[in-house]
């Protein structure tokens, strides 16, 4: 077991959507630990925000199992380029797709680029996610609300319905929640209701692609230490992210890999509709 970074951390406030490159302590995604045995031999995944966090650990444990990649990313360029050197070192294939997925045509558009490249999909992995902190309702702006929707859940729903038709009996669709699905954190009320609405549209579609093959689950981590927290909570709540947890730390990015590549792959064959946490405890972290 790794002796992961424990708070307090450095004031490192950046702007959204945040650059893994200057954090510190740098978020572990696996580049030296993770793995592979063989799991997802040949797949085709796309992955949205694979850039960097979550993103950067699903495409780095994917592609050491066996699959390519197409990464999707709003502009984080330096990011994306060296999640997509992870990919090519370890033998597999990576194309790079930046731009903002609360654009309807870009939805289409990432699917398209990653079906013209590799013929069809077999992963698809909807992680991407936008958030700011709020203390008020009275302060949150209306095109702000509307925004985390369009990029949390309206995406993910234009994503899906352009992906079906290229995925076959036996593929698996994975939709980032959070604990905030059913543990929400007041200031950050918008992300947390989209995070309800990940976990609810899982469940539906998994039961509406079933007659398909097609299985549908979602993950909701924890408190885990990505660009998304030092570029949108405040200075004080960065210095103590996941204290509060029965570990007394937050998660790393690699941490949470593990369930994706079981959700990915055949030996989860029988997996569909569910959430799995990935948390020290699902209370201690709101």
């Amino acid at each position: 077991m790794s002796d992961y970074p424990i708070p307090p951390f450095k004031p490192q406030q950046q702007s959204v959507p945040g650059d893994q490159s200057k954090m510190e302590p740098y978020p572990d995604c696996g580049e030296a630990s993770y793995k592979g045995s063989g799991r997802l031999t040949n797949k085709i995944a796309l992955i949205t925000g694979g850039d960097s966090g979550i993103g950067r650990a699903v495409a780095i444990a994917f592609a050491r199992e066996g699959a390519d990649v197409a990464i999707s990313y709003l502009d984080e360029h330096q990011d994306a380029k060296e999640t997509a050197s992870w990919v090519e070192e370890a033998g597999r294939q990576c194309i790079l797709l930046p731009g903002d997925l609360a654009d309807k045509a870009h939805c289409s558009a990432i699917v398209d680029a990653t079906v013209e490249k590799f013929g069809r999909i077999d992963v698809l992995v909807n992680n991407a996610a936008f958030q700011m902190t709020h203390e008020t309702l009275e302060e949150i702006p209306d095109e702000e609300w509307v925004k985390t929707f369009d990029i949390n859940i309206t995406a993910m729903f234009r994503i899906c319905k352009a992906a079906l038709p290229s995925m076959r009996a036996g593929s698996s669709i994975i939709n980032t929640s959070s604990v905030n699905s059913d543990s929400p954190k007041p200031t950050l009320l918008p992300y947390a209701t989209t995070k309800g609405a990940i976990a609810n549209f899982t469940a539906g579609l998994a039961q509406m692609l079933g007659p398909r093959g097609i299985r549908v689950n979602s993950v909701a981590p924890g408190p885990i230490w990505t660009p998304l927290i030092v570029s949108t909570m405040p200075e004080e709540d960065v210095k103590t992210f996941g204290e509060e947890t029965p570990l007394g730390r937050p998660g790393q990015p690699v941490e949470v890999a593990p369930i994706y590549v079981l959700l990915a792959s055949d030996e989860g064959s029988y997996i569909s509709g569910s959430r799995y946490a990935v948390a020290a405890d699902r209370k201690l972290t709101q």
